[in-house]
This record gives C-alpha cells, structure tokens and sequence, in this order.
C-alpha cells in the first residue's frame, strides 16, 4: 500500500505556507504535465486530510495552494461529523498515512447560522437541512445579550469547529491513533475577506 511519509508537523507547515502563498497572491500550482497525471493515476499519496465546509469559497485545494493528490477533502455544509465522515477519515488514517486531519470552519458559516436561527428564533428549516442543523446545536454556546449577531456567528463558528474535532478525538479510532502518537487535530477558520486560514490553539 503506498501511504504519505508526512509526519503530522511537517504537515502543518506546508498548510500554513501554501496559505501564505495564496494570501500574497504568489500560488505555486500551475498545472501537471501527463507525466504526473499518470502517476497520479497509479495512487494518492496526501500530506494532510482536511475535513471542511461545503461553501464555494472555500476549497482546500486553493486556499492551501495545493495541488493535485496532495490534499485528501472531505466537504460538508456545517464541517459537521457523521457516520459517513468518519469512515472517511478512517479512511485517511488507514489506508493513506494520514497523520494531520484538519477541521476547516470559516467566517459567516450559513449552517452554523441556520443552527442559531433555531435554537434561539425557534426557526425550522426544511427537513434535511434541520437534520443538519441539529447536528451543530450542541456546539453553540451562549451569549452574553449585548454581544452583536456578528460576534455571536464568529464565536459559534469557532465553537462548532472545536466540537467536530472534539467529537473526531473521542472516537475508537481518534482514540488509538492518539495513543500512538499518529495523530495531530487541529482546527482553523478561514477569513473570507482575508483568505487567511487561522489555526486555532
């Protein structure tokens, strides 16, 4: 089995450089020559596996300034965790080396926003994305009454990327590759009007 030898810090460096790139405007992707389609056919070795958002203006691949087969992306309205999410990032652990999993949230999230809208509105959304929604409500905390909307939406984004990892760590899996020393979480939050991706300590 071919599997990425990117220990988890090495990782993280490359992420924060790419996203470094990508903010000065200096990307280093421009494209592959069939040689390396060719090799990329043949398997997939990621550096780093990035468990994020669905919104359109954030792809990992872009703002990581990454390039093909470097990043393997799980997206997801909400970043949120499921079932189906975790075989996935099993996935990435077992089967491809995986050592850094990242969860991406970012500013003015609409499902973390959707999730508010319920919890404090009483606001129902259609049946699959109330599903969704609720799957965040746990996450949210509660405000203060003279915090703005604007803070609130930051401050529960924030929180919603710290209850998916947290979630992710209490996994058996999450678990055993802890154990090991085989695994590095961290969270981040992409600044849509920046594109700057900050790590969250």
């Amino acid at each position: 089995m071919d599997v990425s030898n990117v220990p988890a810090d090495e990782a993280l460096r490359r992420l924060i450089a790419g996203n470094e790139r990508f903010v000065s405007g200096q990307v280093s992707f421009s494209g592959l020559r069939k040689e390396s389609l060719l090799d990329l056919a043949a398997s997939q070795r990621p550096f780093a596996t990035i468990l994020g958002c669905s919104d359109s203006r954030v792809p990992p691949e872009l703002i990581f300034d990454a390039g093909l087969g470097d990043l393997f992306v799980i997206r997801v309205a909400g970043n949120v965790f499921s079932p189906e999410i975790a075989a996935s990032l099993q996935y990435a652990g077992r089967h491809l080396g995986s050592e850094l999993f990242v969860v991406l949230g970012h500013e003015g999230c609409g499902a973390v926003s959707a999730a508010l809208q319920t919890r404090d509105q009483d606001e129902l959304h259609h049946s699959r994305i109330q599903l969704l929604v609720e799957k965040i409500s746990p996450a949210l905390p509660r405000f203060d009454p003279q915090v703005s909307s604007a803070t609130r939406l930051a401050q529960a984004v924030e929180a919603n990327v710290r209850w998916t990892a947290r979630q992710i760590l209490e996994t058996p899996e999450g678990r055993a590759r802890l154990g090991e020393g085989r695994l590095k979480l961290a969270g981040a939050i992409y600044e849509i009007e920046s594109g700057r991706v900050r790590f969250l300590s």
